[in-house]
């Protein structure tokens, strides 16, 4: 009776040694800064929605190292340094991975094929449940897959305004990895980049002007320096994916695991929303930051019959895309079929039916 008596009392005035949070400690890093909205994101939405899960049986906390901003590798080192464990979580930038993520590149190849991103995260979502290969290709890189990312539309930033896509004939843009596709057929040269370059690549005439998107030239301030927002609409893509190394995630508790599947998940659906709810106040931003700069920031709005005319410009991209993954034995033809029949499935019309 002592002895229970003894080991209660303990208890009460112990409760910690009964019930010990255990902390793990866990790197987080990305390439790009946090001021980029979908970085800012793994920390306001991906560890803070982990973070409240765990809270709620306390057993388990996470304590987030975090190397953002490029502090521990660059754009072009994304996937190695997820795969390598350099860090236990970070943000893939697939864009800048053709060879490695092959499969993953079939929203580049389809330009203007939705400019939806809610819906293009969730066909990528059910295509990495249903789509053996598709999955394959990230887990063969020891990665485990949390939440996925897109981008807002895609416009074209210059130093001097466009009358229409022909004027792009003989200039050099700069254009994110394979993105620089879509500028074939064109006569306009890619420069290949990431929203870290950009800035310095125009401002030193190394390209001039940029094709990307709102939400990452607002922050970068590209307009400074190509105030002329060609404003296309050209349409969303899939850029990455919120990953973990795979090593890490299987000495992680169930508990743990499945708090950042849920926080994945969360991430995933709340970038959605917000690459269509802030991608016209990036631009309404712009122009005001850069109304009394000399030039001002102005949007060149685009008619629809300049995006169908830069669409029919551009060669059979997901054909050769296809190909190309096919000779490599990965199912190219066949997952481009299932991805654009998934977006007409959710009710997008694509500008060119690249399937066909």
């Amino acid at each position: 009776m002592k002895m229970i008596l003894g080991t209660l009392t303990a208890a009460i005035a112990f409760p910690a040694a009964v019930c010990a949070q255990e902390t793990i400690s866990l790197t987080v890093a990305s390439s790009h800064p946090t001021v980029v909205p979908w970085v800012g994101m793994i920390q306001t939405h991906f560890m803070a929605r982990t973070d409240e899960i765990l809270a709620e049986s306390g057993d388990y906390k996470i304590e987030w190292n975090e190397a953002f901003g490029g502090t521990l590798y660059k754009a072009n080192a994304t996937l190695s340094s997820v795969e390598e464990g350099i860090t236990d979580v970070g943000w893939v930038f697939s864009f800048l991975e053709p060879a490695q993520l092959p499969l993953s590149q079939v929203s580049t190849n389809t330009p203007f094929a939705t400019a939806n991103p809610p819906v293009l995260l969730d066909v990528m979502e059910q295509l990495l449940e249903s789509n053996d290969a598709f999955r394959a290709e990230w887990e063969d890189h020891n990665l485990k897959v949390l939440g996925l990312t897109a981008t807002d539309l895609y416009d074209i930033y210059t130093k001097e305004p466009l009358t229409g896509i022909a004027d792009i004939d003989g200039m050099k843009l700069s254009a994110p990895g394979v993105l620089g596709n879509w500028l074939r057929g064109t006569g306009a040269n890619a420069v290949d980049g990431a929203l870290t370059t950009f800035y310095t690549d125009v401002q030193t005439g190394v390209s001039d002007g940029a094709l990307t998107l709102a939400l990452g030239a607002m922050p970068i301030k590209l307009y400074e320096v190509a105030p002329y927002i060609n404003r296309f609409d050209a349409g969303a893509a899939f850029s990455g994916a919120i990953a973990i190394n795979a090593d890490t995630w299987d000495t992680l508790p169930e508990e743990v695991q499945a708090a950042m599947i849920a926080a994945g998940k969360y991430y995933t659906e709340s970038h959605g929303q917000d690459m269509v709810d802030r991608h016209e106040l990036m631009l309404n931003l712009m122009v005001q930051n850069g109304a009394e700069q000399d030039p001002p920031v102005t949007i060149v709005p685009m008619p629809a019959s300049e995006r169908q005319a830069w669409v029919d410009m551009l060669p059979d991209l997901a054909g050769e895309w296809a190909a190309s993954v096919d000779a490599l034995g990965a199912p190219g033809t066949e997952f481009l079929g299932e991805y654009m029949q998934a977006l007409r499935d959710a009710g997008e019309t694509p500008a060119r039916d690249w399937d066909k």
